[in-house]
């Protein structure tokens, strides 16, 4: 049985192509990301709700990675000790206390 979405592309994005993504991204793919529906991710940008910051650029909506990754809690990891760069120096700094 196809999906509602099947064959638009808006499906969520998995976390290997979230981290895959460039700097700044359009709004589409922030929904796709956050798993939201084009009209209710614009609807959100418009009225200053959008999980994340947006910057409006002429008549396009732009969204930072480094923004999007924050809130949905993805980072790059350190392979050894699996913890984000953030983590991993507050962790340094506690222990230096």
């Amino acid at each position: 049985m196809a999906t509602p979405n099947a064959g638009r592309g808006s499906q969520a994005l998995t976390r290997a192509e979230i981290l895959a993504l460039p700097a700044a991204i359009d709004l589409d793919t922030a929904n796709r990301a956050f798993a939201l529906g084009r009209s209710t991710g614009y609807a959100l940008a418009k009225r200053g709700q959008y999980p994340c910051r947006v910057l409006r650029v002429g008549n396009t909506y732009r969204v930072i990675t480094a923004d999007l990754l924050s809130i949905l809690g993805i980072g790059s990891t350190d392979e050894k000790t699996g913890s984000t760069p953030a983590i991993a120096a507050a962790q340094a700094k506690g222990q230096a206390a």
